[in-house]
């Protein structure tokens, strides 16, 4: 799921998918590619708002992009994240495809195309362009794929340029009025700070349930999940390594935190309807003290808050939800690879990347000590910290097709005092065990 999970899902200048083409001039097609001399269009397809950071990094790379290359024509396409989700499979099997995409992580989606021989491998390339070098780690992880389509292992199928982090944007102000005057370090510090905030009137967390892009009580649940794993815990489940039993350690010590949550009125009432979106309508709006959300809303943020704010990490957390951020990928049967490769490749220059670091991108391959606001520079350190010290949890839908729309519905329904964590538990691992079997051999 997603960067992505930003303003991009509903970014009005959407184009649909079906109908995406390339035109290669000339280029020879199918799985051989064109030569860069045999190209008259080059084919691009992202989903970035373009007011966005990274938008904004892409049209900098037009600007390379079309010095280095003046006889050939872009096509520079934009989707949204929705529509190159659902529809990738047709696309990029068609006839006449982009040159290059940007497409989601994850098992579910990126391993899919990957697995099917949608997507051409881009081992060698990381190894020419020393892409490895600039995406290391838990960045790394859902860039490589095997042949039954699970990250972290295996070839190259996707590059991401920048990652991302959920933690708490807050109100300053309400935080005075309930009398919290620092950060709480510890979980138990933090409810207290929310049971203050109650007492104050005041809303502690702004959320959403809606079984379409209500992603907010999604994270909190799976921050709370991850505020109690280990990486090996994790990367089990994530990457289908070993055996997961939901019934215990942190799968329920979270899920049953997220439950008394819920009943304690932390996270609002009345969610099942709201989106991701009116929650953070609701939190500029000084509707709430906090709003849980990741680096996607903090220029809006920035720009539109009529009060005194901050971020902070879910205190006391062993590990952080975030990830890399979306894919550049090349399609099998793409016509202009080595201008694909050449694409990806400034994408991840410095230059490219410092314009998505000072706009708050969390660039993979930028110098933070450039960033000139201080806000910005702060929030971007964070994020250096976290993954130097490899303490983030990606997201809970990657590792199962049609697990963000099975959480999505659970978490409605434990938001609305319909199901119970055991309830929700024990679902959870019929599903993960029933979508695993097929990769697990069973």
């Amino acid at each position: 799921m997603r960067n992505t999970r930003t303003r991009t899902l509903i970014a009005a200048a959407s184009l649909p998918v079906l109908a995406l083409t390339a035109c290669g001039g000339g280029g020879s097609t199918g799985a051989e590619g064109g030569g860069a001399d045999e190209c008259e269009t080059f084919t691009i397809v992202q989903y970035e708002n373009p007011e966005g950071p990274q938008g904004q990094g892409w049209q900098k790379a037009l600007e390379i992009f079309k010095e280095k290359h003046p006889d050939v024509e872009v096509d520079y396409q934009t989707t949204s994240f929705d529509a190159m989700r659902q529809n990738a499979k047709i696309t990029l099997a068609g006839n006449e495809v982009p040159d290059v995409v940007e497409f989601n992580k994850g098992n579910a989606d990126g391993g899919q195309l990957a697995a099917q021989g949608l997507l051409d491998p881009l081992t060698e390339q990381v190894e020419e362009f020393g892409w490895d070098e600039k995406v290391t780690g838990s960045m790394a992880a859902f860039a490589q794929y095997n042949e039954s389509g699970l990250a972290g292992s295996g070839d190259w199928y996707g590059i991401p340029n920048v990652g991302e982090y959920v933690g708490f944007y807050y109100n300053k102000e309400m935080f005075a009025e309930a009398g919290i005057t620092e950060i709480p370090t510890t979980l138990e510090e933090f409810e207290q700070a929310m049971d203050n905030l109650l007492a104050a009137g005041h809303t502690p967390i702004s959320s959403s349930a809606a079984t379409s892009q209500g992603f907010n009580q999604m994270w909190v649940w799976y921050s709370l999940v991850s505020a109690a794993a280990d990486r090996d815990q994790i990367d089990d489940f994530m990457f289908v390594r070993d055996e997961v039993d939901f019934g215990s350690g942190p799968w329920r010590e979270g899920t049953e935190r997220f439950e008394d949550w819920i009943q304690a009125g932390y996270v609002g009432d009345q969610l099942g309807g709201l989106s991701f979106e009116q929650a953070t309508v609701n939190f500029l709006s000084g509707n709430a003290a906090m709003l849980i959300w990741n680096n996607g809303e903090f220029n809006r943020i920035k720009d539109e808050a009529s009060f005194d704010w901050g971020f902070f990490t879910l205190p006391g957390a062993n590990l952080t939800m975030g990830s890399s951020g979306h894919l550049w990928g090349v399609p099998a049967k793409a016509d202009c690879k080595d201008l694909s490769y050449d694409w990806i490749d400034i994408t991840l220059s410095e230059e490219v990347q410092n314009v998505i670091g000072e706009l708050g991108g969390l660039p993979l391959a930028g110098d933070t000590s450039t960033i000139t606001d201080p806000v910005t520079r702060e929030f971007t350190e964070r994020f250096d910290e976290i993954v130097a010290a490899d303490t983030l949890s990606f997201y809970p839908d990657y590792p199962v097709a049609g697990f963000l729309d099975f959480i999505q519905n659970h978490m409605q329904a434990m938001s609305n005092g319909n199901e119970t964590a055991d309830e929700y538990l024990a679902e959870l691992q019929q599903f993960y065990d029933d979508g695993t079997a097929a990769v697990r051999g069973n």
